[in-house]
């Protein structure tokens, strides 16, 4: 076999080496005890400020989704009214027209009022909805759910209402219990209000904590016979992709002329979601800074090593180191130190974010209180969901700025003098 045949394994270029012995030595116990502190005190917060990121935002992801899919389970993709707020005129045309359309699934009319109800001494608002259960089943999640063990007891002419589990719970209603509704008397602007007694058939519950304390269902005839109401208030449409609710409703509303109000889900809630997406964006500034902090720890780790090392840096330049290669020993000692920081952050808080929903009660339990209120926060528990769409960006700018925090001290063992090194050793 010839000489040349015979490849020697490539090593690696010696500032790798040297850098990951000084990291190595960092960690491990240099000379320095306090280079190692500092040292470990900088990845553990890259570490820690990395897992936060995820976490927060694996919860604010979760947060927004559940609530968001709770809130689809209960109200429609579009919803048509009236614009004058009254009884849709023409109602079955404006279904069968609507129902055309190729991104709507189903089509179901309501009658939707606020009112009151009462019970004894307790009186609740309350949005009373009249519905087909039949119809209703195809687009509410909810009503699909409730048709045959809830909604099916309503009888119709028997004036009968399902509540929301809060909203009963509040006015200490049970099934087969009488309550009071409470509306404006029509025939009589600023009459007495007109008391009409109502039924409790069942309780239900949304699992949104505003659903269920607001809303009260009942048949749509007899909600039609209550409020002296021609038609349905309204149409209520399921699509096939609810995420095109905005543009189905905008060429919908254009169809329909300016007598038919039409509004879909995102518009219906666009306060919370903007509100939800404009918090997420200020959490991640705001621990970003965190991180931030975290990586320029490496600076102090970096200069003090190029103080400890500067006999090392002066013996490599004599034997024939460039500045550039001094410059990328400490570069990779720094990066290393931001990229181990960061991948125990990563893993931290994937740990985290996949478990948070059992970790929470167990955390409300030994402190004795409840971290999320539903009255407050609409939903009970903690959600995550992860998504790479955040993990990825926290990721690249952790080792973005792990890369930064490495140039000054760098630079600055690269311009450090053998002969002025040397003199004082």
């Amino acid at each position: 076999m010839s000489e040349a045949a015979i490849k020697r394994p490539r090593e690696l270029p010696y500032e790798l080496q040297v850098g990951w012995r000084y990291l190595r030595a960092a960690r491990g116990g240099s000379d320095n005890g306090f280079i190692s502190f500092i040292s470990a005190v900088a990845m553990l917060g890259i570490a820690l400020g990395v897992a936060a990121l995820i976490v927060v935002l694996s919860v604010m992801n979760g947060f927004s989704k559940e609530v968001r899919d709770r809130m689809l389970s209960v109200i429609a993709h579009v919803q048509i009214f009236d614009a004058n707020g009254g009884a849709l005129p023409d109602w079955q045309a404006t279904a069968a027209r609507v129902g055309q359309h190729p991104g709507v699934t189903a089509v179901a009319p309501f009658v939707a009022m606020q009112a009151l109800l009462g019970r004894g001494e307790e009186l609740r608002p309350a949005l009373l909805r009249g519905i087909d259960p039949a119809a209703e089943a195809g687009v509410s999640e909810l009503a699909k759910s409730l048709q045959s063990s809830v909604l099916g007891k309503l009888v119709p002419g028997r004036n009968e209402v399902v509540l929301g589990a809060e909203l009963a719970r509040k006015l200490g209603a049970a099934a087969g219990q009488r309550v009071t509704l409470v509306v404006p008397n029509v025939a009589r602007p600023g009459g007495a209000p007109r008391l009409l007694p109502l039924t409790v058939a069942a309780t239900f519950e949304a699992g949104h904590y505003e659903y269920d304390s607001t809303m009260a269902l009942m048949l749509i005839g007899d909600a039609r016979a209550l409020f002296g109401l021609a038609g349905p208030t309204g149409l209520q449409l399921q699509l096939a992709d609810r995420d095109r609710a905005g543009e189905v409703g905008d060429i919908l509303a254009r169809e329909l002329g300016p007598a038919i109000f039409v509004s879909d889900w995102t518009r219906t809630n666009r306060q919370w979601f903007e509100s939800v997406q404009i918090q997420k964006r200020m959490l991640f500034l705001i621990l970003a800074l965190i991180v931030a902090v975290a990586a320029f720890n490496l600076v102090s780790m970096l200069v003090m090593t190029v103080t400890d090392k500067q006999s090392d840096i002066a013996i490599l330049r004599t034997l024939g180191a460039t500045p550039r290669s001094i410059m990328g020993i400490f570069m990779v000692q720094g990066a290393a130190s931001g990229f181990i920081g960061t991948l125990a952050g990563l893993l931290l808080g994937l740990l985290l974010a996949f478990n948070v929903g059992s970790l929470v009660p167990a955390i409300e339990r030994l402190l004795g209180t409840t971290l999320l209120p539903a009255n407050v926060y609409l939903i009970s528990h903690m959600p995550s969901d992860p998504r790479g769409g955040d993990i990825i960006p926290i990721v690249i700018i952790s080792l973005l700025l792990s890369f930064i925090a490495t140039l000054y001290p760098s630079w600055r063992a690269s311009r450090v003098q053998p002969a002025q090194a040397l003199r004082h050793e």
